[in-house]
Protein backbone atom coordinates (compact mmCIF):
# COMPACT_ATOMS: atom_id res chain seq x y z
CA UNK A 1 0.00 0.00 0.00
CA UNK A 2 1.36 3.17 -0.72
CA UNK A 3 0.44 6.76 0.90
CA UNK A 4 -3.00 6.87 0.55
CA UNK A 5 -4.99 4.85 3.72
CA UNK A 6 -8.80 5.17 3.28
CA UNK A 7 -11.19 6.17 0.11
CA UNK A 8 -14.57 8.02 1.25
CA UNK A 9 -17.22 8.30 -1.28
CA UNK A 10 -20.52 9.52 -1.39
CA UNK A 11 -23.89 8.67 -4.21
CA UNK A 12 -27.23 9.80 -3.98
CA UNK A 13 -30.08 9.26 -6.99
CA UNK A 14 -28.46 6.43 -8.99
CA UNK A 15 -26.28 4.97 -6.26
CA UNK A 16 -27.20 0.97 -6.70
CA UNK A 17 -26.12 0.62 -10.21
CA UNK A 18 -23.14 3.54 -9.30
CA UNK A 19 -21.70 1.63 -6.30
CA UNK A 20 -22.38 -2.10 -8.61
CA UNK A 21 -20.42 -0.61 -10.63
CA UNK A 22 -17.64 0.93 -9.29
CA UNK A 23 -17.27 -1.70 -6.68
CA UNK A 24 -17.78 -4.54 -8.90
CA UNK A 25 -14.57 -3.67 -10.89
CA UNK A 26 -12.41 -3.46 -7.53
CA UNK A 27 -10.47 -6.97 -6.70
CA UNK A 28 -10.79 -8.49 -3.75
CA UNK A 29 -7.13 -7.96 -2.61
CA UNK A 30 -7.69 -4.13 -3.33
CA UNK A 31 -5.49 -2.78 -0.84
CA UNK A 32 -7.68 0.33 0.84
CA UNK A 33 -10.71 0.31 3.15
CA UNK A 34 -13.73 2.05 0.78
CA UNK A 35 -16.16 4.21 3.20
CA UNK A 36 -19.52 5.07 1.47
CA UNK A 37 -22.44 6.74 2.15
CA UNK A 38 -25.54 6.13 -0.08
CA UNK A 39 -28.51 8.19 0.60
CA UNK A 40 -30.68 5.66 1.91
CA UNK A 41 -34.23 5.75 3.30
CA UNK A 42 -34.28 5.87 7.20
CA UNK A 43 -36.06 2.68 7.14
CA UNK A 44 -33.78 0.84 4.80
CA UNK A 45 -32.25 -2.40 6.33
CA UNK A 46 -29.19 -4.06 5.71
CA UNK A 47 -30.10 -4.87 2.14
CA UNK A 48 -27.79 -2.68 -0.06
CA UNK A 49 -24.52 -3.99 2.06
CA UNK A 50 -25.55 -8.06 1.35
CA UNK A 51 -26.95 -6.94 -2.41
CA UNK A 52 -23.67 -5.55 -3.08
CA UNK A 53 -21.27 -7.68 -1.40
CA UNK A 54 -23.16 -11.09 -3.56
CA UNK A 55 -22.24 -9.32 -6.84
CA UNK A 56 -18.91 -7.72 -5.76
CA UNK A 57 -15.24 -9.24 -5.19
CA UNK A 58 -14.21 -6.78 -2.72
CA UNK A 59 -16.28 -7.28 0.67
CA UNK A 60 -19.35 -5.09 1.52
CA UNK A 61 -20.65 -4.75 4.72
CA UNK A 62 -22.74 -1.80 6.77
CA UNK A 63 -19.85 -0.31 8.97
CA UNK A 64 -20.22 -1.17 12.74
CA UNK A 65 -19.53 1.39 15.33
CA UNK A 66 -16.04 1.10 16.70
CA UNK A 67 -14.63 -1.21 13.96
CA UNK A 68 -11.29 -0.54 12.72
CA UNK A 69 -11.38 -0.15 9.05
CA UNK A 70 -9.62 -3.06 7.04
CA UNK A 71 -8.50 -2.76 3.49
CA UNK A 72 -10.16 -5.43 0.78
CA UNK A 73 -13.87 -3.87 2.67
CA UNK A 74 -16.55 -1.41 1.85
CA UNK A 75 -18.10 0.03 4.82
CA UNK A 76 -21.56 1.31 3.80
CA UNK A 77 -23.65 4.04 6.42
CA UNK A 78 -26.68 2.02 7.60
CA UNK A 79 -29.47 3.90 6.86
CA UNK A 80 -30.60 6.67 9.68
CA UNK A 81 -26.86 6.95 11.23
CA UNK A 82 -23.83 9.21 9.89
CA UNK A 83 -20.69 7.51 9.33
CA UNK A 84 -17.71 8.98 10.98
CA UNK A 85 -13.86 7.94 10.86
CA UNK A 86 -12.11 9.26 14.46
CA UNK A 87 -8.71 10.31 14.65
CA UNK A 88 -7.84 7.00 16.09
CA UNK A 89 -8.90 5.54 13.20
CA UNK A 90 -12.08 3.91 14.41
CA UNK A 91 -15.28 4.40 12.54
CA UNK A 92 -18.38 6.25 14.37
CA UNK A 93 -22.06 5.82 13.61
CA UNK A 94 -24.03 8.85 15.10
CA UNK A 95 -28.14 9.60 15.27
CA UNK A 96 -26.73 14.07 15.08
CA UNK A 97 -28.91 15.97 13.32
CA UNK A 98 -29.24 15.30 9.45
CA UNK A 99 -26.52 17.61 7.17
CA UNK A 100 -27.92 19.03 3.81
CA UNK A 101 -31.12 16.69 4.45
CA UNK A 102 -29.31 14.02 4.70
CA UNK A 103 -28.15 11.53 7.65
CA UNK A 104 -26.17 9.63 6.86
CA UNK A 105 -24.37 12.82 4.91
CA UNK A 106 -21.62 12.49 2.77
CA UNK A 107 -20.37 16.33 4.16
CA UNK A 108 -20.19 14.59 7.84
CA UNK A 109 -17.72 11.45 6.42
CA UNK A 110 -15.54 13.60 4.24
CA UNK A 111 -14.74 16.41 6.89
CA UNK A 112 -14.29 13.72 9.91
CA UNK A 113 -12.02 11.49 7.67
CA UNK A 114 -10.12 14.32 6.48
CA UNK A 115 -9.65 15.23 10.34
CA UNK A 116 -8.20 11.71 10.74
CA UNK A 117 -5.99 10.96 7.43
CA UNK A 118 -5.77 14.48 6.02
CA UNK A 119 -3.38 13.99 2.67
CA UNK A 120 -3.68 10.02 3.19
CA UNK A 121 -7.45 10.44 2.10
CA UNK A 122 -8.91 10.10 -1.42
CA UNK A 123 -12.57 11.72 -1.12
CA UNK A 124 -15.13 11.04 -4.15
CA UNK A 125 -18.36 12.78 -5.38
CA UNK A 126 -20.77 10.78 -7.72
CA UNK A 127 -23.90 10.86 -9.27
CA UNK A 128 -26.81 12.56 -7.46
CA UNK A 129 -29.14 15.07 -6.24
CA UNK A 130 -28.49 18.31 -4.26
CA UNK A 131 -25.21 19.37 -2.67
CA UNK A 132 -23.88 16.52 0.00
CA UNK A 133 -20.46 16.16 -0.15
CA UNK A 134 -19.46 19.26 -1.80
CA UNK A 135 -18.21 21.28 1.28
CA UNK A 136 -17.02 18.17 2.70
CA UNK A 137 -14.87 17.56 -0.38
CA UNK A 138 -13.56 21.12 -0.31
CA UNK A 139 -12.65 20.38 3.44
CA UNK A 140 -10.94 17.21 2.15
CA UNK A 141 -9.30 18.79 -0.60
CA UNK A 142 -8.02 22.05 1.94
CA UNK A 143 -6.46 19.15 3.94
CA UNK A 144 -4.20 17.83 1.17
CA UNK A 145 -6.56 15.13 0.45
CA UNK A 146 -7.36 13.84 -2.99
CA UNK A 147 -10.49 14.87 -4.70
CA UNK A 148 -12.13 13.11 -7.48
CA UNK A 149 -15.49 14.10 -8.71
CA UNK A 150 -17.67 11.88 -11.03
CA UNK A 151 -17.78 13.83 -14.83
CA UNK A 152 -21.36 15.51 -14.47
CA UNK A 153 -22.06 14.18 -17.62
CA UNK A 154 -21.73 10.75 -17.07
CA UNK A 155 -23.66 10.79 -13.78
CA UNK A 156 -27.08 9.38 -13.88
CA UNK A 157 -27.58 12.64 -11.87
CA UNK A 158 -25.51 15.22 -11.95
CA UNK A 159 -26.26 17.89 -9.35
CA UNK A 160 -24.16 16.45 -6.64
CA UNK A 161 -20.66 16.40 -8.99
CA UNK A 162 -22.06 19.77 -10.29
CA UNK A 163 -22.24 21.56 -6.99
CA UNK A 164 -18.91 19.77 -5.85
CA UNK A 165 -17.36 21.15 -9.18
CA UNK A 166 -18.66 24.86 -7.90
CA UNK A 167 -16.62 24.62 -4.63
CA UNK A 168 -13.43 22.12 -5.89
CA UNK A 169 -11.12 21.73 -8.66
CA UNK A 170 -10.72 18.01 -7.90
CA UNK A 171 -7.80 16.55 -8.73
CA UNK A 172 -9.36 13.72 -10.90
CA UNK A 173 -13.09 14.22 -13.03
CA UNK A 174 -13.75 11.39 -14.67
CA UNK A 175 -16.71 9.14 -15.86
CA UNK A 176 -17.31 6.13 -13.43
CA UNK A 177 -16.22 3.05 -16.22
CA UNK A 178 -12.44 5.23 -15.44
CA UNK A 179 -12.98 4.91 -11.65
CA UNK A 180 -11.53 1.71 -10.66
CA UNK A 181 -9.00 2.02 -12.41
CA UNK A 182 -7.84 5.44 -11.13
CA UNK A 183 -8.18 3.91 -7.95
CA UNK A 184 -6.35 1.01 -8.19
CA UNK A 185 -3.28 2.85 -9.82
CA UNK A 186 -3.57 5.67 -6.91
CA UNK A 187 -3.20 2.60 -3.87
CA UNK A 188 0.25 1.72 -5.46
CA UNK A 189 1.46 5.07 -4.79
Amino acid sequence: MGSFRAITLGVSTGGIAVLRALLGALPADFPLPVLAVQHLSPLSGGDLAQLLDETCAIRVKEADDGELPQGGTVYLAPANYHLLLEADGRLALSMDPPVNLSRPSVDVLFESAADALGEALIGVVLSGVGSDGSRGLRYLKERGGTAVVQDPADAIAPGMPLSALQLVTPDYQLPLAQMPQLFINLSDT
